[in-house]
């Protein structure tokens, strides 16, 4: 919050209202399943494989492997959909297992002359990510790649394995049947050996300084607000909103809690609104307006998307794209998921990014034209819809 109340003390001498929005949140819940359901699969298959060579399974099933089979095939299924869950859709699913503390979002608004007929929202999250180690200590060799794609591959394999092997039991297959039923478990040991890598992804004692991801986000919000009072700009009919959340490195939480609060004025109150979210201004050649986000799943208002790349070309970038995060998801996510007009403008490279979720995240891995092209478009963004909105 100490960045948020800096921020306000710079906001209130040219905005007419700001504020801050108090919630819970459970900061750890969104990535500590990552070490909760590693340990849960790597138990599983050694404890059971233990209680085999004992003989305590012995007699129980078509195999000695039967219930292990049984016992590992469901702790992996559990596993796989609570990564979905959290991981894949941003659901709050293991929120309930931590504990909660005070998260707040803060806005700024500059009201226009008249009534209010539009509000454009401009949003940036303050709050930066526990260290991935895998990207950190991967800086020269894809780890991240190595160790997720093969987190994820043998967890649906060995959960595939599972179930037809416990089928086998039952339904003859021949020779191939067999071989599952005796031999297929000892696939589950590299399914376990590679949750050591997920138990290691997440450094919850590191925190990334965030400079990048997403101080930069927040600085357009803030500097747009800015920039329209020191040009003595004054709209007729639109507000425009500096929106700066916290809480979108444990789950989009802010942003969530935020569209909650709103939906309700954003959507019904006969005002026209929009909300533009700016995630990390830094990697030029990947700045594009995201309109498909959450690793795909969401597809964000076509109209307000093309109403932001029209902007872009009018402020003379011309070689943007319709771009979709297919790895993560930004806050845009959260209120288009609510039915609130949203989409993204961001500049990161998705491979992902070396400072990306870790303390190379600094001041001097700033690039500072990447800022001042998101800023124009920012700018751009809101004079556009100042004077044609989307209706």
């Amino acid at each position: 919050m100490a960045t948020q109340k800096h921020i306000d003390k710079e906001m209130k001498p040219f905005c007419d209202e700001t504020g801050f929005e108090s919630y819970k949140m459970a900061p750890k819940a969104f990535l500590h399943f990552t070490k909760t359901i590693s340990v849960a699969v790597f138990l599983s298959v050694f404890v059971c494989l233990i209680l085999v060579f004992t003989g305590v399974f012995q007699g129980i099933g078509g195999s000695d492997f039967f219930v292990p089979q049984c016992i590992v095939g469901g702790v992996v299924a559990a596993s796989l959909l609570i990564t979905v869950l959290e991981f894949l859709l941003y659901k709050p699913f293991c929120d309930i297992f931590y504990k909660k503390i005070e998260g707040h979002n803060y806005y700024a608004v500059r009201k226009p002359k008249g009534e209010v007929k539009k509000r454009i929202v401009i949003s940036g999250h303050c709050d930066s990510a526990y260290q991935w180690r895998h990207i950190y200590y991967g800086k020269k060799i894809p780890l991240m790649t190595i160790c997720m794609a093969g987190t994820i591959g043998t967890g649906v394999v060995s959960f595939v394995i599972a179930v037809v092997t416990i089928i086998a039991n039952f339904v003859n297959m021949g020779a191939f049947g067999d071989f599952l039923v005796n031999y297929s478990y000892y696939f589950h040991i590299l399914t376990a050996l590679f949750m050591i890598t997920l138990f290691l992804f997440v450094d919850f004692k590191t925190i990334s300084p965030g400079a990048n991801d997403n101080l930069t986000g927040t600085y357009a919000a803030v500097c747009a607000l800015r920039m329209l009072d020191m040009a003595g700009v004054e709209f007729e009919n639109t507000e425009v909103v500096a929106m700066v959340t916290d809480g979108e490195e444990a789950g989009l939480r802010g942003c969530k809690q935020w569209a909650k609060d709103h939906k309700d004025e954003y959507m019904n109150s006969g005002v026209e609104t929009a909300v533009l979210c700016v995630d990390t201004l830094t990697d030029l050649e990947y700045l594009n307006v995201y309109d498909r986000d959450m690793t795909g799943t969401v597809k964000h208002d076509p109209k307000f998307s093309q109403l932001v790349m029209d902007s872009a070309i009018e402020a003379g970038h011309n070689d943007l794209k319709f771009a979709s995060v297919f790895f993560g998801s930004s806050d845009a996510a959260a209120f288009s998921q609510a039915g609130i007009t949203s989409t993204c403008l961001a500049a990161m490279d998705p491979a992902p990014a070396d400072y990306y979720h870790n303390v190379r995240d600094s001041y001097d891995r700033l690039v500072p034209e990447a800022i001042k092209t998101g800023y124009e478009i920012i700018l751009s963004t809101i004079f556009n819809f100042d004077e044609k909105g989307l209706n």
